[in-house]
């Protein structure tokens, strides 16, 4: 990627999610159909998971666990595809188009009158909720915007200090 940013970022985050995004359903029907074969594991870009179950493809093993991951398909199609755009967002400095900034919870509640409740200390004033890189996101480098993991403390793409 270039260090240039784009004119609309958001319709290039979209652009490329499309392209590489995957549908629950054909995850389902490849699973319940083709899942002896571990057809749905190379769908979902798992080659490992895909290899072994190719080899094992001539007994019943495969089979009976690929019907039962067929009721599993839809999160692993939906976390798959969170991953995917959590680190398209990261590649192109953008926040997750969708979810926006995290609300602060503390501009409109009203002062808690200490008569309220009849004796009793009032309790502790709101605090704002600050965002907090959840484990497996992704963090974009400003210098060569790759995606990098959270809390990492260089890029792995030109070694530059994160903030």
């Amino acid at each position: 990627m270039t260090t240039t940013p784009y004119v609309n970022a958001q319709a290039v985050f979209y652009q490329q999610y499309e392209h590489v995004r995957r549908d629950e359903v054909v995850g389902i029907l490849l699973a319940l159909f083709l899942g002896g074969f571990g057809i749905h594991h190379f769908y979902l870009r798992r080659t490992g998971l895909g290899i072994l179950y190719a080899c094992f493809c001539w007994t019943p093993f495969p089979w009976v666990l690929g019907f039962i991951e067929c009721f599993f398909m839809p999160g692993r199609v939906r976390e798959f595809n969170a991953i995917q755009a959590a680190g398209i967002a990261a590649a192109l400095g953008i926040s997750m188009p969708g979810y926006g900034q995290p609300v602060n919870m503390t501009g409109n509640v009203p002062p808690v009158a200490e008569t309220a409740y009849a004796g009793t200390p009032a309790p502790p004033p709101y605090t704002p909720v600050t965002a907090v890189a959840q484990p497996g996101t992704l963090v974009a480098c400003p210098k060569c915007q790759k995606a990098n993991v959270a809390g990492a403390k260089f890029c792995s793409g030109c070694g530059t200090t994160l903030p």
